[in-house]
């Protein structure tokens, strides 16, 4: 059985233009054509769609998509063992924040403010103010130190639920990456590294790419760093820190 790309946009939930992108750039190209010249999709056609889709809700590029279904030793229940994985992982932590929101709505209702211990409680065993007298040893001076700590004293509950969140997610997306085996200067990693130096800018300071090349390097140097992004995924830290570069170096 097959089916006109009209059909399949509406099975799939995506969009006529979507699937005319798709073909046009190699990702996926119907299997067969009308005696009109018209797009026919079959069966086969459909499966690769679905797990198009299942690696673009995890955040994967096009480009990268298309490396992993096209490995001609890739298993495709692989693809969707990693899948699930994957997808897994995203729920545990979107029920853990939901939850984690919830709470802060009641608290916003009933005009509690953030205290310590809610500090805490949201970012689990990590404490954001664990050396924060050492890091007024070191960057007391400087006007970064000023914006972060001018910022972050009128955070609220919501606004670090906001922020482990927003870090949360990227820590999953960037451990995703490296296990498909990406190259630390790959356009993926290096765009991930960007949007890093960017939540750094929107929630702390101005992070210049000067000192996120020198960021890169603490989360090496520093063991209490590289300890915290290697609980996350091993070999992470220096990974990070070579897109960190790469991106530097692609955008000065």
């Amino acid at each position: 059985m097959d089916y006109s790309v009209g059909q399949v946009a509406g099975i799939a939930g995506v969009t006529v233009r979507t699937l005319h992108h798709y073909d046009a750039i190699g990702l996926l190209s119907p299997s067969a054509r009308s005696r009109t010249g018209h797009r026919r999709y079959g069966d086969g056609d459909l499966d690769r769609l679905q797990q198009i889709l299942f690696y673009r809700e995890l955040g994967f590029p096009l480009d990268q998509v298309a490396s992993l279904l096209d490995d001609p030793h890739a298993d495709p229940r692989a693809h969707l063992r990693r899948q699930h994985a994957l997808l897994s992982a995203r729920i545990e932590r979107l029920q853990e924040m939901a939850a984690a929101v919830a709470t802060a709505m009641e608290a916003q209702k009933m005009g509690i403010r953030l205290t310590p211990e809610e500090k805490f409680e949201v970012f689990g065993d990590h404490d954001p103010d664990r050396y924060a007298a050492e890091a007024e040893d070191r960057w007391g001076g400087t006007d970064a130190y000023a914006e972060s700590a001018r910022r972050t004293a009128a955070y609220t509950k919501d606004d670090w639920i906001r922020v482990q969140a927003e870090q949360t997610d990227w820590n999953n997306r960037f451990a995703a990456l490296m296990a498909t085996g990406a190259d630390a200067a790959d356009e993926a990693a290096m765009d991930l590294a960007e949007e890093a130096r960017a939540l750094i800018r929107r929630n702390y300071y101005d992070c210049t790419y000067e000192i996120h090349v020198g960021l890169g390097e603490m989360y090496v140097a520093d063991e209490r760093f590289t300890a915290y992004y290697e609980a996350i995924r091993p070999g992470m830290a220096a990974f990070l820190r070579d897109a960190i570069l790469a991106n530097a170096l692609r955008n000065t």
